[in-house]
């Protein structure tokens, strides 16, 4: 094991800590705090999306960037590009790094959101951040099969750099898109409640099929002892970091 990729007993190295987002899905702002430093050592990046952005707002994003956290806002902004462009430039003047729009809402209204998002953050003076575009809820497995490719190809004319796909349409859209960011939710450990997730998949296997980014929820913020049930999660991760050629 080199030095920058060896799994201790604290936590992952940096460079897989940042491909781990949290999922803080509650609508407290100090029980999120509480478990986003109780998990640090296996993430780098904490998701907010509509449950904790609702209870909490802006004050979310601003107390996660002030404990360490990169911030994924998983708003899955669905609206008129207007509407869509303006909020996404908030969200960039945030200092958000991720944001999620829905791939449904068309093109405009995509481009709309990713030109806001990197005004917003530009205007702050930040770094440009990555527009995310949802493909399709992994909670729908009865989507037909040509909508994932018809929303990637979507967002990437949009300008969007990442998708949301399930674990089952990872190695398509790994073909279609080699550079495009692939977030996969359902993380699960192996034989671990799928909760309704219907395609999960552990650590390693997301990372070996072209997940870039892993958003892990419920398989341990609800467990008994969150900082155990990610150490055994992340406990199948190889020396390499899983990379791939294409990262």
């Amino acid at each position: 094991m080199t030095k920058t990729t060896e799994k201790t007993a604290e936590g992952l190295a940096p460079e897989l800590r940042a491909k781990m987002a949290l999922a803080l899905d509650v609508d407290d702002l100090v029980q999120a705090v509480r478990l986003a430093r109780q998990l640090s050592p296996w993430f780098g990046v904490a998701k907010i999306g509509l449950e904790l952005y609702t209870a909490a707002g802006p004050d979310a994003v601003g107390t996660m960037l002030d404990n360490g956290f990169e911030v994924f806002l998983d708003l899955k902004l669905h609206d008129i590009p207007t509407t869509v462009g303006k909020a996404a430039g908030v969200a960039g003047a945030l200092g958000v790094k991720y944001l999620t729009m829905h791939a449904h809402g068309g093109e405009a209204m995509l481009r709309s959101g990713v030109d806001g998002l990197r005004s917003g953050a530009r205007n702050a003076e930040l770094p440009d951040p990555i527009a995310v575009a949802v493909t399709v809820l992994t909670s729908d497995s009865e989507a037909p099969a040509h909508i994932m490719p018809n929303r990637l190809r979507l967002a990437v004319e949009a300008g969007c750099e990442g998708i949301v796909c399930s674990g089952a349409n990872l190695r398509e859209a790994r073909e279609l898109s080699p550079r495009t960011l692939r977030v996969v939710p359902g993380i699960r450990a192996r034989g671990a409640d799928n909760h309704d997730q219907p395609y999960p998949l552990t650590p390693q296997r997301a990372i070996d099929e072209g997940a870039g980014l892993l958003v892990v929820g419920r398989a341990v913020t609800l467990a008994d002892d969150p900082a155990a049930a990610a150490a055994e999660l992340f406990s199948d991760l190889d020396a390499t970091g899983g990379r791939n050629d294409d990262d």
